[in-house]
């Protein structure tokens, strides 16, 4: 059976149905990419999947579980992770205040999983007192990854993690998400 699985899922902005009877499905451990054109849909089915667009019909599943009627911040709690394609950081709070806020729901120390994504992302630990807003795309990327980690989730989805990045950044983000899985 898949971990994650966006069943049958139906739903859009409006009376504008974007994703009509689409099924998504990823495996433990698996790196799935949805592959499409613009206005296909994908940052669409992400969303519905996090909870961020309510489904008019369709399901979602993860670990056997049915989440479709939890908000956003209770799939976190099941272990869901989810970075936006933009605006993705606190531009005017720190890197490390950025990855603190990641760990919000947590009611553990946080320094052994902020050391964690500071190997991951050796940068962010020389940026670590810089505002967000003042790093690279790239390094904004990382940021919002890392935060995204903090929770530690069981699945990670990220919308279009390379958008904007040049083909060197591109190359690292994409090792460092299969080090991650």
């Amino acid at each position: 059976m898949s971990f994650l699985i966006g069943k049958n899922m139906i739903g859009g902005y409006g009376s504008v149905n974007i994703l009509n009877n689409c099924t998504i499905s990823v495996n433990q451990g698996e790196i799935a990419v949805v592959v499409g054109p613009n206005g296909a849909g994908k940052s669409t089915a992400m969303k519905a999947i996090f909870g961020m667009l309510e489904l008019k019909k369709g399901k979602i599943i993860i670990d056997g579980e049915n989440v479709t009627d939890l908000e956003p911040q209770d799939r976190v709690l099941k272990g869901m992770g989810f970075v936006p394609q933009s605006n993705n950081v606190f531009t005017t709070m720190t890197v490390e205040e950025n990855l603190e806020m990641g760990g919000y729901i947590r009611r553990d120390k946080l320094n052994e999983t902020i050391e964690q994504i500071y190997e991951l992302f050796p940068v962010l630990k020389q940026k670590r007192f810089q505002a967000a807003g003042e790093l690279s795309g790239g390094q904004r990327q990382q940021v919002a990854v890392g935060r995204a980690l903090m929770t530690n989730p069981r699945v990670l989805m990220l919308d279009e993690p390379t958008a904007g990045v040049s083909p060197i950044v591109m190359d690292e983000i994409f090792d460092k998400v299969i080090e991650i899985a």
